[in-house]
C-alpha cells in the first residue's frame, strides 16, 4: 500500500491567524492517526509563519512512543538550524526543499544544476543518524540523475504540473501522468524510492495513485480543506481508500 502522509501545516497557520492554542496541534496528529494514518510531515519554514520550533518538538515528543507504528517526515530547506534539529530529533525520514524568497508554497523542485557536494556532506551525516532522506524534484530526468547522484534514498516528485494537466480534463492529466511514470521508472532503475506531493487531491490522486513504484504521497491542503466540510476522520479515509 501507498503511505499517506498528512501534512499538518495548515492547522498552525489556522491556530497563529488569531493567536493563542486553537486548533490544537496535537489534537490533529491525534485525530489523524485515529482515522488510520501512519505518518504526519511538517514542513517548519525559517519565518515560523505556519509550523513553529516548538510544534516541531512537541509532534516529534507526541509520536516518539509510536516510532514503530508512525512515520515522521520533516521536510524544509537545508539551513542549518532546521537540519540541527533533525539531527537531534532523527525523523524517519527529511524531505529537501529548495525555498524562494517570498514563496507561499513550493514553486519548483531542486534544479539538476544544483552543486552536489555541499548537499552531499549534509546526506551523509543525516544517514548517519538512519534518517531517510528524499529529495524535492521535478518531474525531470536530469533531476532525478542529480539525485542519485546526490545519494539520496528517495526523491519527491513535485505534482503541481500534473495537478494543473488534471484540472483540464482526462486526456491532459493522462499525458502528464505518462511523464510522471516514466521519470519514476527511471528512479526506480537508480534504486531510488519514489515519494509525490503537491496539489494532490481526491479526484486527481484516482489516476495519480497508479504511479509505478510509488511509495509515499503527502497531502495537506486539499485534505484540510475538505474536511472543514466533511470531518477529518471521513476525509482521511477517503484517501486511504483510494490508496489501498
Amino acid at each position: 500500500m501507498v503511505q499517506l502522509s498528512v501534512n499538518v501545516n495548515k492547522v498552525a497557520t489556522l491556530r497563529n491567524a488569531r493567536g493563542g492554542a486553537l486548533p490544537d496541534l496535537l489534537d490533529a496528529v491525534r485525530a489523524v492517526l485515529a482515522a488510520g494514518g501512519r505518518a504526519i510531515t511538517i514542513h517548519p519554514r525559517e519565518d515560523q509563519r505556519h509550523i513553529t520550533k516548538e510544534d516541531v518538538e512537541a509532534i516529534a515528543g507526541l509520536l516518539e512512543p509510536l516510532r514503530d507504528e508512525v512515520e515522521l517526515n520533516i521536510e524544509g530547506d537545508p539551513r542549518p538550524d532546521l537540519m540541527d534539529t533533525v539531527l537531534r530529533l532523527q525523523p524517519h525520514q527529511c524531505t529537501l526543499v529548495p525555498v524562494r524568497p517570498g514563496e507561499v508554497t513550493s514553486q519548483a523542485g531542486w534544479p539538476s544544476s544544483t552543486p552536489i557536494d555541499t548537499m552531499r556532506q549534509l546526506l551523509l551525516r543525516l544517514k548517519a543518524r538512519n534518517i531517510r532522506v528524499s529529495v524535492f524534484v521535478d518531474p525531470d530526468p536530469a533531476a532525478i540523475r542529480w539525485a542519485d547522484a546526490l545519494g539520496a534514498h528517495r526523491v519527491e516528485l513535485y505534482t503541481e504540473p500534473y495537478a494543473k494537466a488534471a484540472a483540464n480534463g482526462i486526456e491532459a492529466a493522462q499525458a502528464s501522468f505518462q511523464n510522471y511514470a516514466a521519470c519514476a521508472r527511471l528512479a526506480h532503475t537508480f534504486g531510488l524510492g519514489i515519494n509525490a506531493g503537491h496539489d494532490i487531491n481526491l479526484a486527481n490522486l484516482q489516476l495519480f495513485s497508479r504511479l509505478p513504484h510509488l511509495d509515499e504521497i503527502s497531502i495537506g491542503h486539499a485534505l484540510w480543506s475538505r474536511a472543514i466540510f466533511v470531518g477529518l476522520d471521513r476525509v482521511v479515509r477517503e484517501y486511504l481508500d483510494i490508496l489501498e
